[in-house]
Order: structure tokens, then sequence, then C-alpha cells
């Protein structure tokens, strides 16, 4: 395993701890949603405008189970866990990390859910969506990190920390 996939609600800090990470490991830094954006050429709530929650989630499935990385820190979208082939294949090529925070810390980060590009069903309140995906995050860590009240660097801290006494027992990255 030689990537570190960050997973987690939108708001989490993915994108912000995932830039931070690699500079410290001195991997690629690589935000799924951004791929994503690229390769269809329009934002996240374009595509979801136009394709649906489902087909949205289709194409974020499909490019995810098909990032070619190495040495790499992945922030994944907070719908990534929708995907079993995407899924199968970031825990394949990394170990998950998921960034955890109550609802309420989430809930005072984000903005507009639309405009973000957050997959919410239509009639779905964002409490709604955090029960929802609270059983795949879990499902799907490797490590489950507790990032209430936490700066960002301490949050990198102590996934340095446990990569690195992972790497004692057995090589992680």
């Amino acid at each position: 395993m030689n990537n570190v996939v960050l997973i987690g609600m939108p708001g989490a800090g993915k994108s912000t701890v995932g830039v931070v990470l690699a500079k410290r490991l001195g991997y690629r830094f690589i935000d799924s949603d951004l791929v994503i954006q690229e390769k269809k050429g329009m934002l996240l709530h374009e595509i979801i405008t136009e394709m649906g929650v489902e087909g949205f989630l289709a194409v974020e499935n499909e490019i995810n189970a098909s990032l070619d990385a190495k040495r790499s820190v992945i922030a994944t979208g907070g719908s990534v866990i929708y995907g079993k082939e995407a899924m199968a294949h970031l825990k394949e090529t990394g170990i998950i990390v998921y960034l955890k925070l109550s609802y309420e810390a989430i809930e005072k980060r984000l903005g507009d859910l639309n405009e973000r590009g957050v997959t919410v069903k239509e009639g779905q309140t964002l409490k709604d969506l955090y029960e929802e995906r609270i059983p795949y995050y879990e499902k799907y860590a490797g490590i489950v990190l507790d990032c209430e009240n936490k700066m960002i660097r301490d949050i990198v801290a102590e996934i340095m920390e446990i990569l690195h006494k992972g790497k004692r027992r057995k090589p992680v990255l």
C-alpha cells in the first residue's frame, strides 16, 4: 500500500489536510473531485444537475476506480463511499483514513450544499445525509481519526504518527 486515501463528509477537511499531509510525506496530492471536474469538463454541481445524483455517483465511482496513483495522498469526494468498485480500488492501493467530525461541526462548516456539489437526494436534509453516510465511512476506514476541535497541523501530525507506527509493524506506505 502506498497511497493515503482521505474519506469523510464534505467540509471535514479532506482537501486541506491532504495538501499538508502530501507535503509532509513528499507525496503527490490528488483531489478526486477536481479529477472528475477535469474529465467531465464541468463543475460538480453542473454534473449533478445534468446527470442527476445517480448519474453523478456512477461517474464518481468509475473515475475513482480507475485512479492510477502511487505515493499519493488522495482526497475523495464525500460520496465516494457509495461506489463499491471505487472503494475496493482505493483500499487495494492505499490506507483509508476517515476524518470524523460531529454533525454540528459539519453543519457549521458547510455553505450551500448544491453549489458545493454535494449529492443530496430530493427532500434529504444534511442530517439525513450525515446519518446515512457514517456507517459507510466506518466500514471502509482503515484508520478513524476524530478531528473534532483539532487544528490541521495536529490532524496531519496524528496521521503521520499512525503511519510511522504502522511502518515498524508492517509496511503501510
